[in-house]
C-alpha cells in the first residue's frame, strides 16, 4: 500500500471513529429527552415574558440549560451504570458496554453541569441558575438513589422533571408567577402515566436490576392502570388552569381538554385490559399529548 492509499484508510478510520464517539455521546446525552426539556422550557420562557422572548437571554437560557440537562443524563448513567448493564433495555448503552469510560463520562458531565450553571448565572439571571441546581441535585441524588428504595420513585423524579418550565417561566419574567406553576403542574401530572406505561412494559427488565417501580410488584397492571388513570383525571382539570388565568383562549381550552380526554381513555383502556399493547397505546398518547398541548398553548396565547 503506497503512502497515499495509507494516508485514506488512517484518514477514514479516524473519521468513522470520531463519527462512532459522536454518536455514544448524543446517547449518553439521551438528546431526544433533553429536546423536549428545552421543548418545555422555551414555552416556559414564552409565556413568562408575555410572547416577548429576548434574543439573546433565549439563547443563554437553552443553551444552559440544555447542558445541565445533558448534564443529568450522563451522571445518572454513570451512577447506574452496574444496573444498566443487567437490563435488556439498557445494556447497549455506551457505559455498560464501555465504549465510553466511567472516568470520561463523570468528567464529561461535570463539565457539562458546571459550565451549564455558569451560563445560567452570568448569561441569564442568578435565582435561575440555583433552580436549574437544586434540580440537578434532586435527580442525581434523591431520585435517582430511591429507584432502589421506593417506588414513590416516580412521583419524586416527577418534580426535576416539570421545572425545566418554571425555569423558563422565571428566566422569561425574572419571577414566578400562577401561569408558571399551572405548566408545572401540567408536565408533573402528565409524566405519571407516561412513565409507567413504559415501566410496566419493561416490569421484568426493572426488577432484573433491582429498580423499586410500582409494576414490578403488579404484574397484572390493575393497579398501575388505576394510578395512570387517575393522574390523566387530575391532569384533565389541571389542564384548564392557563385558560382560566386569562394566559389562554378558546381554541387551547377546547384542544386541550380534547386531548386530556383521549389521554384518559388511553388509561382507562389500559386499566381495563393491561396488555403490551394497550400499555403502547397509553405510552404513545403521552407521547402525542404534550407536545401538542403545548403548542396550542402557544398558539392560543392571550
Amino acid at each position: 500500500m503506497n503512502p497515499m492509499d495509507q494516508a485514506l484508510v488512517l484518514s477514514t478510520r479516524s473519521a468513522a471513529g470520531w463519527r462512532a464517539w459522536r454518536q455514544d455521546w448524543s446517547e449518553l446525552c439521551k438528546l431526544r429527552l433533553t429536546s423536549l426539556v428545552l421543548l418545555t422550557t422555551l414555552v416556559g420562557m414564552y409565556c413568562g415574558s408575555a410572547g416577548r422572548l429576548a434574543p439573546l437571554r433565549t439563547v443563554f437560557t437553552l443553551f444552559g440549560t440544555m447542558l445541565v440537562a445533558a448534564a443529568a443524563a450522563v451522571l445518572n448513567e454513570w451512577i447506574e451504570r452496574d444496573l444498566d448493564a443487567k437490563m435488556e433495555r439498557t445494556a447497549q448503552r455506551p457505559l455498560p458496554m464501555g465504549r465510553i469510560s466511567p472516568d470520561e463520562a463523570l468528567l464529561g458531565g461535570a463539565l457539562m453541569a458546571a459550565a451549564g450553571l455558569a451560563i445560567l448565572y452570568f448569561g441569564v439571571y442568578p435565582p435561575v441558575a440555583f433552580l436549574a441546581a437544586a434540580t440537578l441535585a434532586l435527580y442525581l441524588f434523591v431520585y435517582t438513589p430511591m429507584k432502589r428504595w421506593t417506588v414513590l420513585n416516580t412521583l419524586v423524579g416527577a418534580v426535576p422533571g416539570a421545572i425545566p418550565p418554571l425555569l423558563g417561566f422565571m428566566a422569561g419574567r425574572g419571577s414566578l408567577g400562577a401561569e408558571g406553576w399551572a405548566l408545572f403542574s401540567i408536565l408533573f401530572l402528565w409524566q405519571i402515566p407516561h412513565f409507567l406505561s413504559i415501566a410496566w412494559r419493561y416490569r421484568a427488565d426493572y426488577r432484573r436490576a433491582g429498580f423499586r417501580m410500582l409494576p414490578c410488584s403488579d404484574e397484572q397492571g390493575r393497579v398501575t392502570g388505576l394510578v395512570s388513570t387517575l393522574y390523566c383525571v387530575v391532569l384533565l382539570v389541571v389542564v384548564i388552569w392557563p385558560f382560566y388565568l386569562g394566559a389562554a383562549g378558546p381554541w387551547y381550552l377546547g384542544g386541550a381538554v380534547a386531548l386530556s380526554l383521549g389521554f384518559t381513555a388511553a388509561a382507562l383502556g389500559f386499566t381495563l385490559k393491561p396488555t403490551p399493547d394497550t400499555a403502547r397505546y397509553l405510552f404513545l398518547a403521552s407521547v402525542a399529548y404534550l407536545p401538542t398541548v403545548l403548542i396550542l398553548l402557544v398558539a392560543d396565547r392571550r
